[in-house]
């Protein structure tokens, strides 16, 4: 889905302009790099195994970001949604390139070579219109099954397989294999697999306010945390104000300052792919991995709660801008009286 939505965005959406492109792009390598740098700021005296999840504050959950700003901002601007959007699918992207980088320990080159046919193969179909699953299917399922052999974390199949997808149909506009695929994968991604991959990540064992008070001091955790709710909207905020201030590139003009504020605190919303690097980094089930996942849900309600009060006070704002206010007496009383003869 991830890769369905940035090949859009490329192809028929906002990131089509490089000058609208450039700011959403440059706050998300910019959430990406401060909060992995503050987390190994934290973490420096911290046994040498700490380092290793530098890379968990990274990423931006589009999902349960998106769904905050949809309960708390329906008068916000839509260039707000698609800014955090754009910001988020390029978070992801990162995210999964690192995850195939740095958390692949042995790599076999063979099924990695292997699996260029049955990618090619998918790919001519697609481009070829071809919609039927008992062809597509198991292609994509060779696919993953032989990257997954090779060592590189399989997540990268899922960009792979949607960047060969088509976005615009020629003939018929707004009718593409990626529209059809989007319509079909998306209740599939947000109703099962993403909450069953919660459902089984999130639970750990946390002690009672003694045990979760013990985590949380604990210097990984206090790294995720800081990287969540201060590392993600310190570089989102710092590339934005760069890139509109010493760039040509454009920030939209229906954004207030203080509406980035609020989104670049919301970006700090790291659950799913905050978690799966923080199982490949320590191990499922350690004890790291135990206080990863108190760090990234505590993180990511204190983002939620912070970007709520902030962007619940603009969207109050901009209904109060967008109501018509009613004419004084002394309004309608002279316009009346232009109206008499």
């Amino acid at each position: 889905m991830a890769g369905l939505e940035l090949k859009r965005e490329f192809v028929a959406g906002d990131l089509r302009d490089p000058r609208r492109a450039a700011i959403p792009i440059a706050a998300a390598v910019a959430g990406v790099l401060v909060p992995a740098a503050l987390y190994l700021l934290i973490t420096g005296g911290a046994e040498a195994d700490a380092a290793r999840g530098w890379a968990v504050p990274i990423a931006t959950d589009i999902a349960f970001a998106l769904a905050v700003l949809g309960i708390i901002g329906r008068h916000l601007p839509t260039a707000l949604r698609t800014f955090l959007l754009t910001l988020a699918v390029v978070d992801d992207l990162l995210a999964i390139v690192i995850i195939a980088l740095f958390y692949t320990e042995h790599l076999a080159p063979f099924p990695l070579l292997g699996a260029l046919a049955p990618l090619a193969a998918f790919t001519l179909l697609v481009r070829r219109g071809v919609r039927a699953w008992w062809l597509l299917l198991p292609l994509a399922a060779i696919t993953w099954t032989l990257i997954h052999a090779s060592g590189v974390h399989a997540t990268v199949v899922g960009v792979l397989l949607a960047f060969a997808v088509p976005v615009v149909d020629g003939t018929r506009p707004g009718s593409g294999l990626a529209e059809h695929f989007e319509h079909r994968f998306r209740p599939l991604s947000a109703g099962v697999a993403v909450p069953v991959f919660a459902f089984l990540s999130a639970g750990v064992p946390l002690g009672g306010l003694d045990g979760l008070a013990r985590a949380l001091t604990d210097p990984v955790a206090v790294a995720i945390v800081a990287g969540l709710v201060l590392g993600k909207p310190l570089g989102v905020m710092a590339a934005t104000w760069l890139m509109a201030r010493f760039t040509h590139a454009d920030l939209d003009e229906n954004l207030a300052w203080v509406d980035v504020l609020g989104l670049s605190i919301l970006a700090g919303i790291g659950f799913t792919v905050s978690l799966l690097i923080g199982e490949l980094a320590f191990g499922i089930g350690s004890e790291r991995d135990s206080l990863t996942k108190i760090a990234v849900l505590a993180g990511s309600l204190a983002a939620a709660l912070l970007a709520a009060v902030i962007l619940r006070l603009r969207n109050n704002a901009y209904a109060a801008w967008s109501r018509p206010s009613p004419p004084s007496w002394r309004t309608s009383g002279r316009s009346r009286a232009r109206e008499c003869p």
